[in-house]
């Protein structure tokens, strides 16, 4: 039994992706981060004609708060086998293949130490980055065209949009970390799994297009393109990132990488992004409530 989950805030019409999962999989159940009333409504009409279930929070709780209340309603109608459950996460930003849902599970079936499967999400626009990240001993790094060209690749963590999750894992590496709110989510779920002795494994040819950012610039001499985000984004990256290299998480070698992506990302976004002074007042509080371990939603 598959259900899906997909997290919305200030969604545009998803009637699309809701009809594609509810396809592909057993349920699809909608949590919604406390919308405006008219995009509920809007909302809500999409889910009942896909058959989907609509769970309104009210409020902006953070994605991982969202992906926890989808993540136990689907736990409360699993079948008796936690092995043979899975559970579905979708960004309102992506849309599956056709297939990506089948392949996805043929991919999980093969290994019961498999914690979790991912397809291969693709931007469609210029610049278009492709989200896969293998662990390269120092860190996370995106997969190299070989690799894409497997069938199956062990990973460092998978982008939550697309992952497909055995519930028999998230019942033993436990579910999201609701204080990040949102920003690597996903890579710390990733790194407790693995650490748990689960495997991570990516399918490349399970196809998901993704929206990542709000914009992509190309830098010289870089190959892969850079995503610009808001000031708001900008807080919760740098300051999650802080956060989880201050715990003993992260392996050694990928607390150092980090500490050095985190300076360039500060120093990008600070005077190359554009609306300096807005991101580098938030860069600013996000570095002092990353090491004061302040996390949670935003506060002035």
């Amino acid at each position: 039994m598959i259900a899906a989950v997909v997290v919305t805030y200030h969604p545009g019409d998803l009637s699309a992706l809701l009809a594609e999962l509810a396809g592909q999989c057993d349920s699809v159940i909608a949590v919604d981060n406390g919308s405006d009333p008219a995009e509920v409504e809007a909302l809500r009409k999409a889910c009942d004609q896909a058959g989907a279930t609509l769970l309104e929070l009210g409020e902006n709780l953070g994605i991982a708060a969202a992906q926890n209340r989808g993540i136990e309603l689907a736990q409360s109608r699993a079948a008796e086998s936690p092995e043979s459950n899975f559970v579905l996460l979708s960004d309102q930003d992506s849309m599956p293949a056709p297939d990506m849902v089948a392949r996805l599970l043929e991919a999980i079936e093969e290994d019961p130490a498999i914690a979790a499967v991912g397809p291969l999400p693709s931007e469609e626009r210029e610049g278009a980055d492709e989200l896969v990240y293998v662990d390269r001993g120092w860190a996370p790094k995106r997969a190299s065209r070989s690799e894409l060209g497997l069938s199956r690749l062990d990973v460092a963590f998978l982008i939550a949009s697309g992952c497909l999750i055995r519930l028999s894992a998230l019942a033993s590496v436990g579910k999201m970390r609701e204080d990040l709110f949102i920003d690597h989510v996903d890579l710390e779920w990733g790194v407790r799994a693995r650490k748990a002795g689960w495997r991570l494994v990516a399918v490349p040819a399970a196809k998901l297009t993704h929206s990542l950012g709000d914009d992509v610039v190309r830098l010289p001499g870089r190959d892969q393109p850079v995503h610009v985000h808001s000031p708001i984004r900008n807080y919760y990256i740098l300051r999650n990132t802080i956060a989880l290299v201050r715990t003993s998480l992260l392996p050694g070698k990928w607390r150092v990488r980090y500490c050095y992506w985190a300076a360039k990302y500060a120093a990008f976004n600070a005077f190359a992004a554009g609306d300096g002074k807005t991101r580098r007042k938030m860069l600013r509080k996000a570095a002092a409530d990353g090491f004061k371990g302040r996390l949670g939603p935003f506060e002035e």
